[in-house]
């Protein structure tokens, strides 16, 4: 089963952490939630409720609620469940889904012209592949308006193909891109990754989940080993070099926690100085809660921008499609007229 929507999961954190600061026992908030969450999810959140009438925690219910939350989820609950912070990591939690949820909201929105271009452009293709069926030189030859070969309906059918076959591509690929994209090691990321603001977007995004993990663990009271290992979880590609232990050792050996993250050459010095300055000023959790707004903002901000890049990408294709079509259609009747006036 697919996890469930980050606007319903943000809503259920919300309505939990309620509930509990309302002095309502987690039985019955969690049986309440069975009603309020989308019908495909009511049967894997029912598993959820033995583990609550056993006597197990909240983040056990979870667990037994399969796919339903993200493990990271799991695992920032069960810090919570563990120090007493249920209520507190609830609404913390709560908070940052429902950032995700605009953030990524606004992505799909902003992407919505340039695919609504794209398919413009697709069809203005097929089109003029059709016609290059009908339009006729001076020498009664067909002419090859996008000069490809395809003309006509049979010409029309083998695009729709072509067509075709690329979307089953594209859909595959995108699944598999998705299935190891958290990893930070795809190889479709690192590609993105070059992408001058597609790729700074990408990492401000991932900045802002390892700063908000980070900040709810520190909030949790955590200790560096723990906190770093949620944080990597909801941020892979911060964790190699940046292990429990390798942290651990450097902290025992004098280092602080920005030192000791340094070392594994993986941080940026942004959130290093962050980190630096809220050890020293005890606020931790903190500055790393706005450092992550701020990595939220722009990260959201490059890929508006990457949607109009892609926007005006397909604005330029179609373009294109114009100016060649008029001068092939154009060259075709200059070159007839010439041949014409040679006499041949």
């Amino acid at each position: 089963m697919a996890t469930m929507s980050q606007v319903a999961r943000a809503a259920c954190f919300g309505r939990l952490a309620t509930a509990l600061r309302a002095g309502i026992d987690m039985r019955r908030a969690w049986k309440s939630e069975i009603d309020r969450v989308p019908a495909r999810y009511r049967a894997a959140m029912q598993l959820g409720t033995v583990a609550l009438d056993e006597g197990q925690s909240l983040a056990d219910a979870m667990t037994l609620a399969g796919t339903t939350f993200l493990p990271i989820e799991r695992a920032i609950v069960e810090v919570g469940c563990r120090t007493g912070h249920e209520a507190e990591i609830l609404k913390e939690l709560s908070v940052v889904t429902q950032r995700a949820a605009r953030a990524s909201s606004e992505m799909r929105s902003g992407m919505v012209f340039p695919i609504f271009q794209l398919t413009i452009a697709l069809g203005v293709i097929g089109l003029l592949i059709l016609l290059a069926g009908v339009l006729k030189g001076t020498d009664g030859r067909g002419v090859d308006v996008l000069g490809i070969g395809l003309a006509g309906v049979e010409g029309l059918i083998a695009y729709v193909l072509i067509l075709i076959i690329f979307a089953g591509a594209g859909v595959w690929a995108f699944s598999s891109a998705m299935a190891n994209w958290n990893s930070g090691t795809g190889v479709v990321r690192r590609i993105l990754e070059m992408i001058p603001v597609l790729g700074t977007a990408i990492h401000s995004s991932d900045a802002s989940r390892w700063c908000r993990a980070a900040s709810l663990a520190s909030g949790a009271g955590l200790d560096a080993g723990r906190l770093v290992e949620l944080a990597s979880a909801a941020a892979p590609r911060f964790a190699r070099g940046n292990d429990i232990l390798s942290v651990e050792q450097r902290i025992r050996a004098g280092a602080t926690l920005a030192e000791a993250l340094s070392q594994g050459g993986r941080f940026p010095d942004r959130i290093l100085d962050t980190i630096s300055v809220g050890e020293e000023a005890g606020s931790t959790a903190e500055v790393l809660s706005r450092l992550a707004s701020d990595f939220d903002d722009e990260a959201a901000s490059g890929f508006k921008s990457a949607a109009h890049g892609a926007g005006f990408g397909v604005w330029a294709l179609v373009a294109g499609l114009i100016i060649l079509v008029i001068f092939r259609i154009f060259s075709t009747y200059v070159e007839a007229i010439q041949n014409a006036a040679s006499g041949i």
